[in-house]
C-alpha cells in the first residue's frame, strides 16, 4: 500500500450508506462518511474534485445500471463502491445474481480509476444482523475475492466490533450516526494509505444498559416510524430511492458533475461546494 498518497478526485457509488443517511445536517441534508472523506482529501490537494452518486434504497442491479458507467466515465483517482447489502436483507435474495452484478461493477470500475475501494459493511449488533449474517458473509467473501483479482483495496468495517455498537446507529437501526460515519471516513482514509488521525476501531465507553421499559419504548418507536413503513414499501414494490438522483448527478443532462471547494484550506460542507463545468461529451 502506498503510504501518504495523494488523490485529486473521488467518486462514491452505492446506496444509503454512501449517500450519508443518517448523518443529518441542520439544513436537512445528509453528510456521511464520503462527504467527510472528500473534505479531508480536499485539504491535502488543491483543485480536488468530488461526486457522490449514491442513492438510498438501491439494490446492486440498480447501482450497476444507474451509477457504474457514469462513475467509470469520470476517470477519478479513487472510486468507492458499496452495494449488495440491501439485497441480502430482503426476505428473498438471489445471491447468484448479486454475485454476478457486483462482479460486473468491479470489472467496469477497476480499469477506470487509480484506486478502487470496496467495503465489508458494518452490521449493528442485534437479531436482524444475526438472521442475515450468512448472506452478508457470503457477500463479503466475494468482495475479498474481487479485490484480490482486480487490485482493489478492502475497507473491513465488518471486522471491527466497535461499529456493531448500537450507540453508533440511528433510531432506524439501519444507518450510522454522525460518529459512526466519521469512523468510516477514517477507516477509508487509512486504507487509502493516508496517515491515521485516530483509531476508528476504539470501542465506546462502557455504559449502563437501558432499562426494560425504555427498550420497549424504543422498540415501539422503531416499529412505528421505520419498520412498518419499510414493510409497506416492500409490499407495494416502492423504494425510498424512487425518483431520487445522486447528489452530484444531473437527471436533466443524464450525467454526473464534479464539485470542488472554493477554499481548500477550509472546505466546509460539500453542499456548499462549487459545481465544476463537466468535460465535453466524447
Amino acid at each position: 500500500m502506498e503510504i501518504n498518497a495523494s488523490y485529486s478526485s473521488l467518486v462514491a457509488v452505492g446506496d444509503s450508506f454512501t449517500e450519508g443517511m443518517s448523518d443529518l445536517l441542520p439544513d436537512g441534508s445528509y453528510r456521511g462518511w464520503a462527504d467527510v472523506l472528500a473534505g479531508r482529501l480536499a485539504v491535502r490537494t488543491p483543485g480536488f474534485r468530488y461526486a457522490n452518486l449514491a442513492v438510498r434504497g438501491k439494490l446492486i442491479g440498480q447501482i450497476v445500471d444507474e451509477q457504474v458507467d457514469v462513475a467509470a466515465a469520470m476517470r477519478a483517482d479513487v472510486v468507492t463502491l458499496v452495494g449488495g447489502l440491501n439485497d441480502t436483507l430482503r426476505p428473498k435474495c438471489d445471491m447468484g445474481m448479486v454475485r454476478g452484478r457486483l462482479e460486473e461493477a468491479v470489472e467496469r470500475l477497476a480499469p477506470s480509476c487509480k484506486k478502487l475501494a470496496l467495503m465489508r459493511s458494518p452490521g449493528r449488533n442485534g437479531p436482524v444482523t444475526e438472521r442475515f449474517r450468512p448472506r452478508m458473509e457470503e457477500l463479503f467473501s466475494l468482495v475479498d475475492d474481487l479485490a484480490a483479482r482486480h487490485g482493489a483495496v478492502v475497507v473491513d468495517l465488518y471486522g471491527a466490533p466497535a461499529l456493531g455498537d448500537p450507540r453508533l446507529w440511528d433510531v432506524d437501526r439501519l444507518h450510522l450516526t454522525a460518529d459512526g460515519h466519521s469512523r468510516v471516513a477514517e477507516a477509508v482514509w487509512q486504507t487509502l494509505g493516508l496517515p491515521a488521525e485516530n483509531d476508528w476501531r476504539t470501542p465506546l465507553p462502557t455504559a449502563v444498559p437501558p432499562r426494560w421499559a425504555r427498550r420497549r419504548v424504543e422498540d415501539l418507536r422503531f416499529a412505528r416510524e421505520h419498520l412498518m413503513p419499510w414493510i409497506g414499501r416492500r409490499l407495494s414494490g416502492r423504494s425510498s430511492g424512487d425518483g431520487r438522483s445522486g447528489a452530484q448527478y444531473s437527471a436533466e443532462l443524464g450525467r454526473a458533475f464534479w464539485v470542488t471547494p472554493d477554499d481548500a484550506r477550509d472546505p466546509g460542507p460539500v453542499a456548499a461546494w462549487r459545481r465544476v463545468a463537466p468535460d465535453p461529451l466524447p
